[in-house]
């Protein structure tokens, strides 16, 4: 690697930086209106009522990630004790215990079906179990190992049941073919890792976040990016999209929160903190685990999200 202070690299850097600043220049330019001009006359949003509905125990180490399922009701989790758990957050109770090969998991995925939950992480693969399926020991019955991947699984998403989409530390988006195993395409999506996925509601396109600090629009017919999106100033670790399909917001570990709108092609609204130590400006804060939460899900009906932690649980709110 060349040193830090090389002046070939300290002169790419700069040219880059002088292109970043024209492009804002030139999106401003574009700008009739900002979101705060156009919102001066809306009230403020009401506080958030949401409270703890249901704790679920059961996991014996950090809960990595959560997703719910299609019907709103149920949900899976993984956590680093080796157990995927499927949940019924109306009441609380374990529906599934699945043990894993490997406990390092990082992300999990739902079905929108119900029929099918995925999950991967450190063992650079994505594992499919059926959960209508059991095997003789009684446990969801693995269907697919999907391996090929040359760094860790970070995010996946369900495109049906025949489908999966996958963004690894490997700087890549593949998509499967759970029937036949093997994979419809296979690219170069960031610079980075691909950290987080979003699909679109019509799921016709989704959104990739990284750790090079982009986002990027992809259409699922295509393997080269619609659109990308610059702003945040490290890694952008969560993408979720808009209710509409013409937005998303972004999480990220520069500790800013950000929308960004599609047709616009430009970052609309910048959520930070008021100083360096302290959470977001919000309109509420959720408060009842006891360590890092790490996940969270909304229902697709949007009368519940369920959160998960370091804590070992998992919370439902609503």
């Amino acid at each position: 690697m060349p040193p830090k202070n090389d002046p070939e690299l300290v002169a790419l850097r700069k040219e880059l930086e002088e292109l970043y600043n024209t492009l804002k220049e030139e999106q401003k330019k574009q700008m009739d209106v900002t979101l705060e001009n156009a919102c001066s006359g809306v009230a403020d949003a009401p506080r958030v009522k949401l409270t703890t509905r249901k704790v679920m125990k059961g996991h014996l180490n950090k809960v990595n990630s959560v997703h719910y399922s299609g019907d709103s009701r149920h949900c899976v989790t993984g956590s680093l004790d080796g157990k995927l758990i499927i949940w019924d957050t109306y009441t609380g109770n374990k529906m599934q215990i699945i043990p894993l090969r490997s406990a390092w998991v990082m992300s999990v995925a739902y079905a929108p079906s119900g029929n099918f939950v995925a999950c991967g992480g450190m063992d650079n693969m994505c594992t499919i179990y059926d959960l209508n399926n059991r095997d003789s020991s009684g446990v969801a019955k693995m269907i697919r190992e999907l391996a090929g991947y040359d760094g860790f699984l970070s995010c996946c998403r369900f495109l049906g049941d025949r489908n999966i989409i996958t963004g690894s530390g490997d700087m890549k988006v593949c998509k499967w073919d759970l029937e036949t195993g093997r994979k419809i395409s296979d690219f170069i999506a960031h610079n980075g890792d691909v950290v987080s996925i979003s699909l679109s509601p019509d799921g016709n396109s989704f959104i990739t976040g990284s750790v090079d600090k982009t986002c990027r629009l992809w259409d699922m017919r295509e393997d080269k990016p619609r659109q990308t999106f610059f702003g945040h100033e490290s890694d952008v670790n969560s993408v979720c999209f808009h209710p509409s399909g013409y937005a998303f917001a972004t999480g990220s570990e520069d500790k800013s929160a950000r929308m960004f709108d599609i047709r616009s092609d430009q970052q609309i609204a910048h959520y930070k903190p008021p100083s360096a130590n302290s959470g977001f400006t919000s309109c509420g804060t959720l408060l009842g685990h006891e360590n890092r939460v790490t996940s969270l899900s909304v229902a697709q009906n949007g009368i519940a999200l369920v959160t998960s932690s370091w804590d070992q649980n998992v919370r439902v709110w609503g």
